[in-house]
This record gives C-alpha cells, structure tokens and sequence, in this order.
C-alpha cells in the first residue's frame, strides 16, 4: 500500500518527462518559415528598408523563437537605425540562445560602445578572446577597432564641450 502512491508518481513523472521531450525539436533545426521569412528581411535591409526588414525579422522570431540568426539580424537593423539600446537587446536574446557565439559579443560589444558603456564592451572583447583562444579572431579585432574609436560625439556632448559664446567677455 506504502509502495503505491510512490510507483504511481513516479510512473506520473516518466511519462510527462518522455512527453515533453518527444514533443521538442532539436536546437539546430529552425522552423523553414522562419528561415524564409529571415531572407526576405536581409533582402529588404540590402534594399534600404529596414522598416520593413525589421517587420520581416520580428515575424521570423516570432514563428521560431530560437531563430538566433534572425535576433542578430533584428540587433544589426537597430544599429542601422541608430538605436544602441534595441541593439544590445536584441543580442542579449541571441545571447541568451547561444551565450558563445562571438559574433553576438562582438556586435553587443559594437551597440555598447555606441551607446558608451565601453568598460562592459571591453568585458565582451575579453569573453571574444578566451572563445578563440589562440587563433585569429575577427570578431574580436572589429570590436578592439571599436573600443579604441570611442562612442560617437552626440550633438549634445558636442554643445558640452564647445558651450556658445554669449559675446560678453569673462571677467576674472
């Protein structure tokens, strides 16, 4: 009587186990709608209409979540478009995929200069370099480009640091 309610838990635990497995794709095999949807978005971006690639990839996330291509692509788009934050978004869900896959760490690295967070991009170039170990690495030489270059002079870091004359001299 003990043994019962055990053997039946268990039995409970095997079959919802084997179920969720069963029902599970690989990771390495994407939903081809996805696949389809992600070439006609690197059409458009290759157009000039990253309105519409960006519409394109977000349906191809949608159909497949685990389209890591497709968030890099969504990342790159937003970096076109001069959106860094959208950009290290959309790698930190490529990622969260794949957290070793050094063209997400180099283009997350890129959006994080851009948006001047250059110690976390250095932080990334770290991880690129111990990924490739001792071979060459381009990903990690574009991102060491990029920290070097600096985050991008804004217009109003510009103004911060040439304030306008008020044409009234300074008096000491």
């Amino acid at each position: 009587m003990r043994f019962t309610s055990v053997s039946v838990a268990l039995a409970l635990a095997a079959v919802s186990l084997s179920t969720s497995l069963h029902g599970q794709r690989p990771d390495d095999q994407i939903d081809a709608r996805s696949l389809a949807l992600m070439e006609r978005a690197k059409a458009a971006r290759a157009a000039g209409n990253l309105s519409a690639a960006n519409d394109l990839l977000e349906s191809s996330v949608v159909v497949d979540p685990r389209n890591r291509q497709a968030f890099i692509l969504l990342a790159e788009v937003a970096r076109s478009q001069e959106l860094p934050g959208k950009s290290i978004r959309f790698y930190r869900e490529a990622l969260t995929i794949e957290p070793n896959d050094p063209a997400a760490l180099a283009g997350q690295g890129q959006a994080l200069v851009d948006k001047g967070a250059v110690s976390k991009a250095r932080e990334n170039l770290a991880k690129i370099k111990t990924l490739c170990g001792t071979k060459p690495c381009g990903e990690a030489t574009l991102l060491a480009a990029a920290i070097a270059k600096g985050p991008p002079i804004t217009a109003t870091a510009q103004q911060s640091v040439n304030p306008p004359s008020s044409g009234t001299p300074v008096k000491n």
